[in-house]
């Protein structure tokens, strides 16, 4: 049987809900189509909660597909209450479009931007949603939506069962992402939304709008929620989001992230975060290899994607190094401090808050206390230690470690 971009979408693990899988499948097989997801802009980047919805696009590029980009210039001004429990922060355009052109440069690293016939579209979603006359957009849209119906939808029903506010404002969120899906078929003729499973509700609302207005099939498709193992929601961590943007996380950083997943998620996370072929993934569940490695082959696959290969090897060389001698590991992250602070000699504990790797003196007093702190790889077990030009390199470096995990490098400059 002949692959195809639905048959790999349900073998990769990207596959929830369909509103009709068949005619989609047919409609694929007949030419190519346009497909979108949308992206809300409410940072500076992206962080890997997003990856799986870029790894779809990357997937319709593969079978000769056209994905469409759609950035929330618009909607990230009101806020989507999908899965939220409280209204988010309200940014204004100016942050907005900051936003936007910087999350832009993410999807030019994982997509095709040289095929004519495959590139993306990127879109913002503020340039028509701004045009919208309020009295005509509730004649011509708002007359096909009921009270009745918004009610059954997650993204509201579980906010009130809570008791959790829901504005005004977030309440007409999924009209207008419905207004986005028909205003892309109507515009770019795109036919499919992808989007997670808790977006399933907005997304049928786009079909139903474009059948009742349009007289068309449109098609939405969905990839259920990942969580790790332990149940935390993906792409954060202890110490913060796990961010698609190397001036936000380091590419050591990101290499770790994928080094210390948890043993049960490593073949579906292979699956659903690099390209690696499915049947290869599957002879390497079945031959019972080595968990560590597979860990090190996931590190190196997924970091490859976002900041190249040299920056894999070079972060997995880094973490030999650091993790079995008593090397500095130079990719390590830098926090750069001035030489100034240290001419008299800086305490241990003032010397640590500056490397990130705690937030208050307490948590450092915490590690040392229980052997948690080192510098150049030697335990520190006195909190009142100075700090001088003696504790570093030649390079002026100097590494801190919180466990075996958590690294940095303290530079002078």
């Amino acid at each position: 049987m002949q692959e195809t971009f639905i048959t790999e979408f349900q073998k990769r693990g990207y596959f929830s809900q369909c509103t009709d899988e068949n005619g989609l499948g047919n409609l694929m097989s007949k030419g190519k189509i346009k497909a979108y997801i949308g992206f809300d802009c409410t940072a500076p980047s992206l962080h890997v909660g997003s990856l799986m919805q870029i790894m779809c696009l990357r997937l319709l590029q593969k079978y000769g597909h056209q994905p469409i980009v759609l950035l929330g210039g618009g909607t990230t001004l009101i806020g989507d209450p999908s899965g939220k429990e409280e209204t988010r922060k309200i940014l204004d355009k100016k942050e907005i479009d900051k936003n936007i052109k910087s999350i832009e440069n993410v999807f030019k690293i994982f997509l095709n931007t040289k095929n004519a016939k495959t590139k993306p579209i990127f879109l913002n979603n503020y340039s028509w949603l701004k045009k919208l006359n309020y009295i005509n957009f509730l004649r011509e849209v708002g007359k096909y939506f009921t009270i009745n119906k918004m009610l059954t939808f997650d993204s509201v029903k579980l906010r009130l069962e809570r008791e959790q506010s829901l504005s005004y404002m977030e309440f007409n969120y999924m009209m207008l992402q419905a207004y986005d899906f028909y205003e892309l078929n109507k515009k770019h003729k795109c036919v499919l939304q992808i989007g997670g499973s808790d977006q399933w509700g907005n997304i049928v609302n786009g079909t139903e709008l474009i059948r009742r207005k349009e007289k068309k099939q449109t098609f939405g498709l969905t990839t259920p929620l990942i969580t790790v193992s332990s149940g935390a929601k993906m792409g954060k961590t202890e110490k913060g989001a796990i961010w698609l943007n190397k001036k936000m996380l380091s590419p050591y950083d990101y290499w770790q992230f994928w080094r210390n997943t948890d043993d049960n998620d490593v073949i579906n996370f292979l699956k659903l975060f690099t390209d690696l072929n499915i049947e290869k993934i599957d002879k390497l569940k079945n031959n019972d290899q080595d968990i560590n490695k597979l860990k090190i082959l996931l590190a190196n696959e997924a970091t490859t994607l976002l900041h190249g290969a040299k920056a894999a090897k070079d972060s997995e060389n880094t973490a030999q190094k650091t993790f079995g001698e008593k090397s500095i590991g130079k990719n390590l992250p830098i926090i750069k401090i001035k030489k100034n602070l240290i001419e008299n000699g800086i305490n241990i504990l003032e010397i640590v808050l500056q490397s990130k790797l705690a937030s208050s003196k307490g948590e450092i007093r915490r590690m040392i206390k229980n052997n948690g702190l080192r510098i150049n790889n030697e335990i520190i077990k006195d909190e009142t230690k100075i700090i001088n030009h003696e504790n570093f390199d030649n390079d002026n470096n100097m590494k801190v470690s919180h466990g075996k995990k958590q690294h940095v490098i303290i530079k002078i400059i």
